[in-house]
């Protein structure tokens, strides 16, 4: 016992000694040692657990899994986007950025245990099968997911391309948990999609933020001209559920619209390598047209910076319902070739300096969304529509019949009311002239 006890002592004292040792070599500068103290006791605390760990638990583990579990541990301590980037997290994370990846298509963090959906991506299985955007997912194929990490609910929901899925769902509204059955998918996202709509004004929508999403909206800014035949009056940039993405792309996007040197957004953090400022390259894509764009509760990062930045510059109207407020930056930084760490290194904040963490952005026009069906049941009755009435006999009031709806239109109440907002502008611009 007394051997046992011995060898266990140079054990912890090798482990922890290899522990300061890596420690303070890897973060050798003068600067950083002189105003970083160890913590003995906490790594001698930590050498402990993991001996016991190794010599009592039920099945054998391997050193690799107890520290990859000891570093998630550590990562996800701190934060819901904090995360420890296994060799698979890594690979799927650089295929998301570029727009295709497999699974259900949802955006996803913690709350009080349970996976939060920040949003449903559009076009998607989980978009198709009718998840939305704030709805809570208490099981996962009947496993409860308290308990759980958020990499380990994300596990159980990846799986094979065309495996069916059972997601148990607590919604707002509903009366109990409702049942969602999701086939999975290899997901390719469209990050820009556009059309004109009512009479030459320009609809674009933005599902999120990729490497190439700066590139599209330029692509489509200019079909849409080609499109109107250069008498476009005004665009709807729609962001709603868009839960973020590359940094880089949100600054392309606020670019494309703002004329002048201007200040784009900023972030501040602990090290230099975590402060920047972007600005804005003189270049307004939409010619000083009128802009309105759309966000709600499942808007998030990246659109909320280029919602910020329009808003602060007052080169768009922000209509819709209070956005996501996640206004934190999430640095990828490797460990190995294969494996990285997700942390977060910075703040970010609107030109005018507003913080968008946990409170999100205030649109200027609140605007919550309503069933338009449910309005157009107590249509009134006109004229024209009772049996036998006099037609009109004005050749010139053509002209001045009513237009059929654009079908989108008659399905999404606040864009609806965004184009009757660009409709207002453009009638108060001609009336200035």
């Amino acid at each position: 016992m007394k051997v046992f006890k011995y060898k266990n002592v140079l054990i912890i004292f090798a482990l922890t000694f290899a522990i300061i040792t890596m420690f303070y070599f890897k973060n050798s500068s003068s600067a950083y040692a002189s105003k970083t103290s160890l913590p003995l006791n906490q790594l001698q605390a930590f050498s402990e657990v993991y001996l016991k760990i190794k010599q009592n638990y039920v099945q054998d583990i391997t050193d690799k899994e107890l520290f990859d579990n000891a570093i998630k541990g550590m990562l996800e301590g701190l934060d819901p986007h904090s995360t420890f980037l296994n060799e698979k997290d890594f690979k799927d994370l650089q295929i998301g950025t570029k727009g295709e990846f497999g699974g259900l298509g949802i955006e996803v963090t913690m709350e009080d245990g349970f996976v939060k959906v920040i949003t449903p991506i559009d076009d998607t299985p989980a978009y198709k099968a009718g998840v939305k955007s704030g709805d809570l997912i208490i099981e996962i194929d009947a496993k409860p997911v308290k308990g759980l990490s958020l990499n380990q609910a994300v596990d159980l929901m990846r799986g094979k391309v065309g495996s069916p899925i059972l997601l148990t769902i607590a919604r707002t509204g509903e009366n109990g948990p409702i049942e969602i059955k999701i086939v999975r998918a290899k997901i390719k996202v469209k990050s820009v999609k556009y059309e004109i709509i009512d009479d030459n004004y320009g609809y674009i929508r933005i599902s999120s933020f990729q490497n190439k999403t700066g590139n599209n909206l330029y692509d489509a800014i200019s079909n849409l001209k080609k499109d109107a035949k250069g008498n476009i009056k005004g665009f709807v940039i729609d962001m709603r559920n868009n839960p973020g993405g590359v940094l880089g792309a949100a600054v392309d996007v606020s670019d494309a619209f703002i004329k002048g040197k201007k200040k784009l957004v900023f972030t501040k953090g602990k090290t230099e390598n975590a402060v920047y400022e972007f600005t804005s390259n003189n270049t307004d894509l939409a010619e000083g047209k009128p802009i309105v764009v759309l966000i709600n509760g499942g808007s998030a990062s990246a659109s909320e910076i280029v919602a910020g930045a329009l808003q602060d510059h007052k080169r768009a109207i922000i209509m819709g319902t209070q956005s996501f407020g996640k206004g934190s930056v999430q640095t990828i930084l490797p460990i190995t070739s294969k494996t990285a760490v997700k942390i977060t290194t910075a703040r970010y904040y609107t030109p005018n300096g507003r913080s968008i963490q946990a409170k999100g952005i205030t649109p200027d026009i609140i605007v919550k969304d309503l069933e338009l069906s449910s309005l157009n049941k107590n249509k009134m009755i006109k004229e024209s529509d009772l049996k036998g009435h006099l037609k009109n006999t004005d050749k010139k009031n053509k002209d001045g019949e009513p237009q059929a709806q654009n079908k989108k239109l008659e399905n999404d109440y606040q864009l609806s009311e965004a184009i009757n907002l660009l409709k207002g502008l453009n009638i108060l611009s001609l009336r200035k002239k």
